[in-house]
C-alpha cells in the first residue's frame, strides 16, 4: 500500500449511529465495506449539537466558543434586539481547505454549512450550502463560472428543500430525492473533471428526512401509526444514499485515497416541546408588560425589563440569558449576584420533571465549562432539555410548560449528541469500532493523513 495522496469526506448530516451501525447496517453495503476495513464509531458533537456551528467546528478543529458561534442566531451584543445569522462571515478560523490552499493543495467543497457567502475564495472549487438564499441570483460557487457548469450537469440544483416542516410529505420526499440526486451528480462531475487533494461534501437530505419522517418510523413516537405509507421512508432514503456514495467511490483511487463518512450529530425521537419562557415566567424570572396572546412570538418590547431577571429562546437547544446590571441596557441582576442567580436557574432546570413526573434529564451548561476560550456573546446557560428529547419553545402564552401540538413541536425528531464517523485509510490497518472521538478530531486527522502540520491551537487531535 502506498502513501495517501487524497482524502474524500462524505458528510451525511444527522446520520445516527444506531440506524447506521446496528439497525440497518446490513442494508448499507458501501458503508459496511468501509467499516469492515476501517475504523468507525460514534463521533461526539459540539455542544450545542446543531448544524451551525457543528460543521464549522469539524472543519476548523475548534469549538463553538473559539468560533463565537453558538447556533443559527447569535447575540450581536448585549442589547435585547441585535442578533445575527451565523454565515461564513462569522467563521474567523481557517478551515481544512484554507490550510490546504496555503500548502499548494486544491479542494472540492460541496454543501458544507457555513460556506455562504464565499468571502475567502478557495484553492479549488466550492458549492455553498443550505443557507444560500437563492441559487439563481446568488454567487454560490467558486469560481463563479462553476454555476453555469452545474446547470448543464444537474439542471435544477437546490441547496435545500423548500420547507422540511411541511405536512405534504409526498412532495417533501420527492424534493429530497431530487435535491440529493443533483448534489451527487455535481460531486461526481467535479471529482472526474477538476483537480483535487481534498473532497468534502455534505448532503443535508438525511437531516430533512429525520425531522420530517421520524414519527412514521418510530413506534416510540406519539404520532406513530403501524403500516403507514411512509414507514420505510428513512430506511429507503439511507439505502439510496449508500448507493450514491458507492457510485462516487468507484471514481476514486482507493489505493491512494482515505475515505471518511461523518455526521455533525445524531438523531432521536422528540417527546415534545418545553415552553422555556413560560417556565421562566412561572418561576418569576421573566415579567411581561401585559398577558401575551396564545403562542405569541417573544419580542423584547413585550418584556418589563425593569423586573426581568432572565429570558430564553427556543430551538433544538435553548439559550438562557441573564439581565445583568451594567451589561444589559436595563439590567437588574447585580454583577456580584450573577453567579448565584445563574447557579440557581441551572439547578432548577436540571431538576425538571417531564409531563409524567419523571426526571427529565435536562442539562444546563456554563459556557466557560465547555469551551477553552469564549468569543463574542454566548448564552449565559446552554440548555439541552431532556437530553435533547425535548425541543425548547420560546413563544409565549402557553397554558402548560409541556407542549405537544404541531406548532410547538414542528419536528418529528431532535438532534442527539453522538453522530457517526467511518474512516478507511489504505495505508493503515483498521481498528474496527472505536467510540469516543469528537468532531474536533476530524480536521487534525485529515491534515496528518495528507502529511501537513497540525496547528497547535486546534482543539482536537489526530486519530492515527
Amino acid at each position: 500500500m502506498g502513501a495517501i495522496e487524497k482524502v474524500a469526506l462524505f458528510g451525511l448530516d444527522c446520520a445516527d449511529p444506531l440506524l447506521t451501525f446496528e439497525r440497518w447496517a446490513e442494508d448499507l453495503p458501501n458503508l459496511k465495506r468501509l467499516m469492515s476495513g476501517g475504523t468507525y464509531g460514534t463521533l461526539t458533537s459540539s455542544i450545542p449539537p446543531v448544524t451551525v456551528p457543528a460543521w464549522s467546528c469539524m472543519a476548523t478543529g475548534q469549538d463553538p466558543g473559539a468560533l463565537g458561534i453558538y447556533g443559527f442566531q447569535n447575540r450581536k451584543d448585549h442589547s435585547y434586539e441585535n442578533k445575527y445569522i451565523a454565515t461564513s462571515v462569522a467563521v474567523g478560523e481557517p478551515r481544512v481547505w484554507d490550510i490546504l490552499g496555503e500548502h499548494g493543495k486544491q479542494s472540492i467543497v460541496v454543501g458544507v454549512p457555513g460556506t455562504y457567502p464565499i468571502v475567502r475564495p478557495i484553492a479549488g472549487h466550492m458549492v455553498t450550502s443550505f443557507l444560500t438564499p437563492d441559487v439563481e441570483h446568488s454567487d454560490y460557487t467558486w469560481p463563479r463560472s462553476l454555476k453555469h457548469e452545474i446547470k448543464s450537469v444537474a439542471g435544477r440544483y437546490a441547496v435545500d428543500v423548500d420547507a422540511f416542516r411541511t405536512e405534504d410529505k409526498r412532495q417533501l420526499l420527492d424534493q429530497i430525492y431530487e435535491m440529493t440526486k443533483a448534489r451527487f451528480e455535481v460531486v461526481k462531475y467535479l471529482v472526474r473533471n477538476k483537480p483535487w487533494d481534498l473532497l468534502w461534501m455534505v448532503e443535508i437530505g438525511l437531516d430533512r428526512m429525520h425531522h420530517g419522517f421520524w414519527a412514521f418510523m418510530d413506534p416510540a413516537h406519539r404520532r406513530y401509526e403501524p403500516g403507514n405509507p411512509f414507514e420505510n421512508a428513512i430506511h429507503d432514503y439511507l439505502v439510496h444514499l449508500d448507493g450514491l456514495v458507492g457510485e462516487t467511490l468507484e471514481l476514486l483511487d482507493l489505493e491512494r485515497t482515505a475515505v471518511w463518512i461523518a455526521s455533525d450529530h445524531g438523531a432521536q425521537c422528540m417527546v415534545g416541546g418545553f415552553c422555556f419562557n413560560t417556565w421562566l415566567m412561572n418561576e418569576g424570572y421573566l415579567v411581561l408588560k401585559e398577558p401575551p396572546g396564545p403562542g405569541e412570538r417573544f419580542r423584547p418590547e413585550l418584556v418589563d425589563w425593569t423586573r426581568t431577571v432572565a429570558w430564553g429562546e427556543g430551538g433544538y437547544y435553548s439559550g438562557c440569558f441573564l439581565n445583568v446590571q451594567g451589561r444589559e441596557p436595563q439590567g437588574v441582576v447585580p454583577a456580584g449576584d450573577y453567579e448565584k442567580v445563574r447557579t440557581e436557574i441551572k439547578e432548577k432546570l436540571e431538576a425538571l420533571v417531564d409531563h409524567e413526573g419523571r426526571p427529565m434529564g435536562t442539562k444546563a451548561y456554563r459556557p466557560e465549562d465547555l469551551y477553552e476560550r469564549i468569543e463574542r456573546v454566548p448564552p449565559d446557560l446552554i440548555v439541552l432539555f431532556g437530553g435533547l428529547r425535548w425541543r425548547g419553545v420560546g413563544t409565549l402564552g402557553h397554558d402548560s410548560v409541556y407542549s405537544f401540538d404541531h406548532q410547538a413541536g414542528t419536528d418529528d425528531a431532535n438532534h442527539a449528541q453522538d453522530g457517526i464517523y467511518i474512516v478507511s485509510n489504505p495505508s493503515l490497518q483498521g481498528h474496527g469500532r472505536v467510540d469516543g472521538p469528537t468532531l474536533y478530531d476530524v480536521a487534525p486527522t485529515i491534515l496528518k493523513q495528507l502529511g501537513l502540520p497540525v496547528p497547535e491551537n486546534m482543539r482536537g487531535k489526530p486519530l492515527f
